[in-house]
């Protein structure tokens, strides 16, 4: 059974947007990308719990959003305190955290200033400080949101994301997409996005203490292969992998994905 929920949970810095899915005895806590600050996780719970069911037997597993409202210059420890708080107020602590791009950039610092919190870490297609190839993309985003163009930026982020064998089954459901589920504003998203490019832990990563899981993808063209690479040289008791001929969207289209999370996690 997935027993999968969509909770709301009311914070003093505002309210978060979860789901909570599986019975299994050890808390796992996942938190997405960038694309949270398009949509939030609220009704979503079944299609997570569907997508991620090989977790649901050893794990208890929680996906948060941001805040439904972010304030304008807010960082990704920012956004990592609010990740505390949150885990504060459900009384979890010691769980398996995977943050995936932009969230294993608040993964990051949550590991750093809450060690308490962080029993294992997985920090998937993300970097710890910004490169030209994550500034280029994120300044080409936010233009296409400054002209209410959710299509390409929808497009522009399949196309940088996945293999070519991938884009050709899915270029046409991403343009349907694109035409779909626009948000009323763009300025949660472009709040995310701009703290991906002053996110920096990278003097930082040594603090990190407990033990740790990188994976990264060779072909990524959003943040790069070597964003990982870099961040497994300097986390003391680390392994990284990484992914031949998958980028991005490697923790869609890699057939193994989960399982390795599941094995490090467990």
């Amino acid at each position: 059974m997935l027993h999968a929920k969509n909770c709301v949970l009311d914070l003093p810095t505002g309210t978060v947007d979860y789901i909570r899915f599986g019975n299994g005895p050890k808390p796992l806590v996942m938190i997405p990308g960038v694309g949270d600050g398009l949509k939030t996780v609220k009704g979503m719970a079944l299609p997570f719990a569907f997508l991620y069911r090989s977790l649901a037997k050893d794990f208890t597993v929680y996906v948060f959003s941001r805040r439904r409202i972010l304030a304008p210059g807010m960082t990704t420890r920012d956004m990592a305190e609010d990740l505390n708080s949150a885990l504060d107020a459900l009384g979890l602590s010691s769980v398996a955290l995977v943050g995936v791009s932009q969230g294993g950039m608040i993964a990051q610092w949550l590991a750093i200033d809450h060690p308490d919190k962080v029993e294992k870490l997985v920090l998937t297609v993300t970097l710890s400080r910004p490169n030209a190839t994550v500034q280029d993309v994120i300044a080409g985003w936010i233009r296409m949101s400054d002209r209410d163009d959710y299509k390409g930026i929808m497009l522009d982020t399949a196309e940088r994301s996945y293999s070519e064998k991938r884009l050709k089954q899915s270029r046409l459901e991403y343009r349907l997409l694109g035409s779909v589920g626009k948000p009323k504003s763009f300025e949660r998203f472009q709040i995310q996005a701009a703290s991906c490019v002053t996110h920096d832990t990278y003097d930082l990563l040594d603090q990190i203490g407990c033990p740790t899981l990188v994976i990264g993808g060779k072909d990524d063209r959003i943040v790069t292969g070597q964003a990982s690479v870099e961040m497994a040289e300097r986390i003391p008791d680390c392994e990284l992998t990484m992914y031949d001929g998958f980028g991005h969207g490697l923790y869609e289209e890699a057939p193994d994905f989960l399982k390795r999370v599941s094995d490090f996690c467990r």
